[in-house]
């Protein structure tokens, strides 16, 4: 009772607004060298991000809104906040492609033509795709364009734990620009929320959030590698490298399955995930993976809320270690993570739902 009501006390802090005036941005850690600042504030619910040719930063939201922050100067801070439209169905997820935005609604993609442009009078958008799930449980989606010119869609398990339909849920899936040829790339993925590919193999890494209520230390988020079509990552009947599920595990073996390239910890939310391909970093962070862990709703004591570096060697994850962290405070959160943006100058742009702000750590600056 006592957890369930700590963990009640959480969720309610963490769903109050904090003021950009307010955040204390001194309370992050980074190492030597690094900055941060506030790159854009009054972006209310923050979360999936992209960034075009020119400079116009777009932001998804699980609201009904999608933010447009132009920078043709390529500066610090965003010029201004532009809300883009504000009455679609959760759109969390944005992609830019030939002056094109996608937004990823929970059953359907859609294209604003042009949109640059047309920031403040957007053009009526193109339904791309329509065949998604309705489902609203792990409904919102991560979308980005692969290097082979396809745009990739998840589609989460719509429950905790369950056996749902292999074909349409719990998976990766990707398609044509024009929504065609739609085809399944990755099979036994709860819910993922950032993936990128490595830019010297083209090979696709993705972050996927274990179940709930297995305690407070069990299953591990996972970082997955996924260099070709048609592998399997072990949901519903095994989670990380090799926990079989309480439920479902007595149907299939763990070893049936591609293990966890790196188990992120428990609870923790690891959603947006980009490979550093700036030159601003010094070169030991270049080509490794950053991770905004959004943080724990149900575990006690929280976890997460922090942005991770997962070190590479020879193509293999190596190791798992705090970036950036101190958004969580003793007992409540005043930031979360979400995803992580690479820009042209070497900066990397954090959003924070919680916040309603976009961060902009630097280096040497």
């Amino acid at each position: 009772m006592i957890q369930r009501a700590a963990v009640f006390i959480l969720l309610l802090t963490a769903s109050l607004a904090t003021s950009a005036r307010d955040l204390p941005l001194d309370r992050i850690k980074l190492p030597p060298g690094f900055t941060i600042s506030l790159y854009a504030d009054n972006v209310p619910g923050a979360r999936s991000m992209a960034l075009s040719q020119d400079g116009t930063l777009f932001v998804g939201t699980r609201g009904s809104k999608v933010y447009a922050l132009p920078n043709r100067s390529l500066g610090k801070r965003a010029e201004q906040v532009i809300v883009l439209a504000g009455d679609l169905d959760t759109p969390n997820g944005v992609a830019f492609r030939d002056g094109a935005l996608y937004v990823a609604e929970v059953n359907r993609i859609l294209r604003f033509d042009g949109i640059e442009a047309r920031l403040r009078n957007p053009p009526k958008p193109v339904v791309v795709n329509d065949r998604f799930p309705g489902d609203t449980h792990h409904g919102w989606k991560f979308i980005r364009f692969g290097p082979d010119g396809l745009l990739y869609v998840p589609v989460g398990a719509p429950c905790n734990i369950c056996e749902p339909d292999p074909a349409r849920y719990a998976a990766i899936f990707r398609m044509k620009p024009d929504g065609t040829a739609l085809e399944q790339y990755a099979r036994g993925v709860r819910n993922t929320v950032g993936f990128d590919w490595n830019p010297d193999t083209s090979e696709l890494w993705f972050t996927d959030n274990g179940r709930d209520w297995l305690g407070n230390n069990m299953p591990s988020d996972e970082l997955n590698h996924a260099p070709r079509p048609g592998m399997h990552f072990g949901y519903p009947y095994c989670h990380g490298k090799a926990i079989s599920d309480d439920e479902f595990g007595g149907k299939r073996a763990c070893g049936e399955f591609a293990p966890a390239a790196l188990e992120l910890g428990p609870h923790v939310a690891s959603l947006g995930m980009r490979f550093y391909t700036g030159k601003m970093f010094p070169e030991s962070y270049r080509k490794q993976i950053f991770i905004a862990e959004h943080g724990s709703w149900n575990r006690i004591p929280a976890i997460g809320y922090r942005i991770m570096l997962v070190r590479l060697n020879n193509g293999k994850a190596a190791s798992y270690e705090v970036f950036a962290e101190g958004w969580l405070g003793t007992l409540t959160a005043w930031g979360r993570p979400v995803d992580v943006q690479v820009m042209p100058d070497g900066a990397l742009l954090v959003s924070d739902d919680k916040a309603g702000v976009i961060y902009r750590i630097g280096y040497g600056e």
